[in-house]
């Protein structure tokens, strides 16, 4: 099979650990763009803050696209135009933010360029911020209740792994199955829109593209790549993935610290052992 777009991850897949792409991978997917591959990058992260690897790796000139908030959003990077967007209801706004206050855990949401957060000295909150280069502006608690009053991506309730972990049952139990709630990482439990993850995104996309799935490479290292990993023809867990995402990968490529990404690149898409 001839593979015609590959799928990123970026924190643990793309990037490396001091989060850059190395010379290596970058050269492997501008070649691989250069002979008319797609190049998606596909993350939980917002827009804004995907949007400066995708200058890095020239998306815009190339025709790639950005997934971002694990699917809930997908760009056009030549166009900017936003090819499928799904978003929380606004009239769920303030049961999700109440939810946030019963269990008494700092939250975020986005505005554009700007994350509003209950408590803009949070460190999860300003990780959040530091990793998409998004300026965190504070609301007080009845600001975030007025002023939300429009249709967002998702919330982040942001607090210690190990309370969280206490918290995100109690979440599920109370939004029901209108809403997706998993965490991305262990200081961060997302709530999004039910049934928005990468692969439903990406049958999106392919529908635009023409392409079909078993052209699809997708790479990741993380429990929120395990939908497009099973989804793409060829699913690709990094070395250093969470050991469901390599159980349901076809192939094991090196970690994110010795040009994984690339390798499959070359392997797959240029014909390269």
């Amino acid at each position: 099979m001839q593979y015609e777009m590959i799928v990123l991850d970026l924190d643990g897949t793309l990037t490396n650990r001091d989060k850059i792409i190395t010379p290596r991978t970058k050269a492997d997917l501008i070649e691989a763009m250069e002979r008319g591959k797609k190049v998606v990058l596909a993350s939980g992260r917002p827009t804004y803050g995907v949007m400066p690897l995708a200058r890095e790796l020239r998306l815009a000139d190339y025709g790639g696209y950005i997934l971002s908030y694990n699917g809930g959003v997908i760009m056009d990077c030549r166009t900017e135009e936003m090819v499928f967007a799904r978003m929380l209801p606004k009239g769920s706004n303030h049961r999700i933010m109440e939810l946030a206050l019963q269990n008494r855990v700092d939250f975020l949401t986005y505005d554009g360029e700007v994350i509003l957060t209950s408590n803009e000295e949070n460190p999860y909150a300003k990780i959040e911020s530091s990793i998409n280069h998004l300026r965190l502006h504070q609301l007080e608690i009845d600001e975030f209740f007025a002023k939300v009053d429009f249709p967002v991506p998702k919330f982040l309730f942001v607090d210690d792994g190990d309370y969280l972990a206490s918290v995100e049952p109690k979440v599920k139990a109370a939004l029901g199955r209108d809403f997706s709630v998993y965490r991305s990482e262990p200081y961060f439990l997302e709530i999004l829109p039910q049934g928005v993850d990468k692969a439903q995104s990406l049958e999106r996309l392919l529908e635009v593209t023409g392409l079909k799935r078993e052209q699809m490479i997708a790479c990741g290292d993380g429990y929120n790549d395990l939908t497009m990993i099973r989804f793409a023809g060829l699913g690709v867990a990094m070395e250093n993935a969470v050991l469901p995402v390599r159980k349901a990968a076809d192939y094991i490529t090196a970690s994110n610290n010795e040009d994984g990404v690339g390798l499959v690149v070359e392997k797959f898409m240029l014909g390269r052992e």
